[in-house]
């Protein structure tokens, strides 16, 4: 198979996360239209990635957040997002990267991206590159199917019988 010098996967992201980067500058300023919400799960040992110690021990490896009713202070520049958010009554800011996200979901029109890290092959560690040094760990992106709400509790949430940091996909929800 041929090599991708042009790595598609990468600018395929970049351009996907643009969209995410436009939908939330949008709300920031003008707030969220009509049903629209938003479902962000992202890495939480990303570079870049603030959040208080409290929150980052409870959610050692990933965490979603739901930008509906009850967020404050969104702002939104080129490389990421802050947005106050309330946890058990503690208020709380989050400052997220765009390439920490894992998946963005937005229910009311049942609209998703899933990002998923891949490495960067080695074998062209000797050549020179002309992508960022910053693609390494990087992620390539899958749109989601439409899912459907459920009352269920989530499956993203840690318990006891399994490891914290599985990967979810949001295929599990939909209406068979």
């Amino acid at each position: 198979m041929a090599i991708d010098h042009i790595r598609y996967d990468l600018l395929a992201q970049d351009a996907l996360r643009g969209l995410v980067r436009r939908v939330l500058t949008d709300a920031a300023k003008s707030g969220l239209p009509g049903e629209h919400h938003f479902s962000i799960t992202f890495r939480t040992g990303d570079e870049g990635v603030r959040m208080s110690q409290r929150l980052r021990e409870q959610f050692p490896q990933e965490m979603t957040i739901i930008l509906q009713y009850q967020f404050w202070d969104l702002k939104v520049t080129d490389t990421g997002f802050e947005v106050g958010l309330s946890f058990s009554g503690i208020p709380e800011k989050l400052a997220i990267p765009f390439t920490a996200i894992k998946s963005f979901f937005d229910p009311s029109v049942q609209f998703g991206l899933q990002f998923e890290t891949i490495e960067v092959e080695q074998d062209n560690a000797d050549m020179p590159s002309e992508k960022p040094e910053s693609a390494e760990g990087q992620s390539s992106v899958t749109p989601i199917p439409a899912a459907a709400e459920t009352d269920k509790p989530s499956d993203d949430e840690p318990s006891g019988d399994k490891p914290s940091g599985e990967v979810v996909r949001l295929d599990r929800f939909r209406k068979k």
